[in-house]
């Protein structure tokens, strides 16, 4: 993370809470030592934002620190409170933390009338015991499916038939419990869907596929809108 990054991150973070928050919990957060912590709050102090607070007790900001508001209908507060939440229930570790970083980021610049209502939601999405348990880096194949890499595995269906499969992955999509990614597999030549649950031994290898036409993910949702035609 970038130094400017990490200030501003610092300001949404105290922005955030009512009380104060120690060196020691911003440093794990952003993943820096806590004399790392201590020299940006003395450099944003310098700056002229206003931090209350001193090392060894914890630090808020000033309530009267206003930065530039965003406008948003109650409702899609909790629109948004509640998309976070099911992100950290269901999503993979790092996702949980950016979209608690969202949340922060959001709640940071919205007038406290408007803070009090997002953060007194009476919406939740709380972790199910039918969450299904993923084993491969989901994380990594997340990232895969952006920049493009092609994922090798070990897979077992349904029936129990172990299979290793090479694939460009295309997208990711929940189905509650289910997480499943779509894929052009080079052993069928064909789309296919396979369960995270039922994925093993990832790897994400150097190969970036490039968009070629029939093998892409627009294709596969014509086929998908073409089975739904022929259905009607």
């Amino acid at each position: 993370m970038r130094r400017a990054d990490r200030l501003f991150r610092i300001v949404e973070y105290l922005k955030a809470r009512r009380q104060a928050v120690t060196a020691d919990s911003l440093a794990i957060e952003l993943e820096v030592s806590v004399r790392t912590i201590y020299r940006d709050i003395s450099d944003l102090s310098l700056s002229g934002v206003p931090i209350i607070g001193e090392a060894g007790v914890g630090y808020m900001m000033d309530k009267n620190y206003v930065l530039r508001p965003l406008m948003f209908e109650v409702d899609e507060l909790d629109a948004l409170m509640l998309g976070a939440q099911m992100v950290e229930s269901w999503g993979d570790k790092e996702l949980a933390k950016s979209a608690r970083k969202a949340v922060d980021k959001i709640s940071a610049i919205l007038p406290e009338s408007l803070k009090e209502e997002m953060l007194s939601t009476a919406i939740f999405s709380h972790p199910s015991q039918a969450k299904t348990k993923i084993t491969i880096d989901f994380s990594a194949l997340r990232k895969a499916v952006r920049t493009r890499n092609i994922v090798e595995f070990d897979y077992n269906t349904e029936d129990n038939c172990n299979s290793q499969r090479r694939i460009r992955p295309l997208c990711l999509a929940f189905f509650g419990p289910v997480w499943v990614t779509t894929g052009w597999c080079e052993l069928r030549q064909d789309f296919r869907n396979f369960r995270l649950d039922r994925m093993n031994k990832l790897i994400v290898t150097k190969d970036v596929f490039r968009h070629e036409k029939g093998k892409r993910l627009s294709d596969y949702e014509k086929i998908i809108k073409a089975e739904k035609h022929s259905v009607k």
